[in-house]
């Protein structure tokens, strides 16, 4: 008498991943379509024999739709949409690794693994002059004013120029970066009549304006890693008669005469001489021709 058993392979074990939990650093500036993390080290294995499907879930919220899988078969991970540091600076992924397709009837081993993704900033960004006004919703994007000043025709300050609305400085918006930026005037000082202080940004003067006018610098921030990242801000200094007397009224006290009932804007009248409109003059020792 022959016997034949046939052993039927039941779908009775799960797949496992070689790793449960694997964490990568992604750099900021990272390519699209990059490969995160590589399908080797991903691939669930399964003692059935039977074919892997795969899943990848995002569950950080704000990170979604920035990483995927290259296909339902291959779980390797890539960079789907372009990072942004400020943004989110970290995300967890979950690949799951599933014995039958998404949707089947038919009962489902499952396997999970969570991919811990650290986003490290890079070197993107030119330097920001500051005060700036972000024009944009993310805060990517930060306009500058100019700044303005004035100094005394034939006069050459000892100290640092004052300006509006503050001292000229700039900053490196890859802030956990923060590298080193220098000065320099790249326009609109062909006389060579002020210098700015390449490290702290201080605008001095090497010699007096001799003529009234204004001056419109350009002055540029570079950072010292890259000269490629770099910005360009407007300085306008005026140049002005030099004022060694405040100005003064004419007479300390002015009388005056209304009459009821005037519409607005009517004159006010000197008093005792309602004839004459009432005129207050003030005088300035500097123009004494005026």
């Amino acid at each position: 008498l022959e016997i034949v058993v046939t052993i039927l392979n039941m779908n009775d074990n799960s797949p496992v991943f070689k790793q449960t939990n694997l964490t990568k650093v992604v750099p900021e500036d990272t390519k699209v379509n990059a490969t995160i993390v590589a399908r080797e080290d991903l691939s669930a294995s399964d003692a059935d024999l039977d074919t892997i499907f795969y899943e990848l879930t995002t569950i950080v919220q704000g990170s979604d739709g920035y990483f995927a899988i290259k296909g339902v078969n291959n779980p390797e991970i890539y960079l789907q949409k372009a990072l942004d540091y400020d943004k989110f600076k970290l995300t967890k992924l979950v690949l799951y690794a599933m014995d039958r397709p998404v949707g089947s009837t038919d009962t489902t081993n499952t396997a999970t693994t969570t991919i811990n993704i650290f986003i490290e900033q890079a070197d993107t960004k030119s330097p920001w002059f500051l005060p700036c006004t972000f024009i944009n919703t993310d805060n990517s994007i930060c306009i500058s004013s100019p700044y303005t000043g004035r100094v005394n025709i034939f006069e050459i300050p000892i100290e640092p120029l004052i300006l509006e609305p503050g001292p000229i400085y700039a900053v490196d918006p890859d802030y956990t970066l923060n590298e080193k930026i220098v000065y320099s005037i790249v326009g609109g000082d062909t006389d060579k009549i002020f210098s700015v202080d390449a490290d702290t940004g201080n605008l001095t003067m090497n010699k007096a304006a001799t003529s009234p006018g204004s001056y419109l610098l350009q002055v540029m921030a570079t950072q010292v890693n890259n000269i490629q990242k770099y910005s360009i801000v407007s300085v306008e200094i005026k140049v002005i008669s030099k004022s060694d007397y405040p100005p003064y009224f004419e007479s300390r006290i002015h009388n005056g005469t209304v009459f009821v009932g005037l519409a607005p804007r009517s004159f006010v009248f000197q008093a005792g001489d309602p004839s004459s409109p009432l005129i207050i003059t003030a005088l300035d020792d500097d123009f004494p021709n005026v």
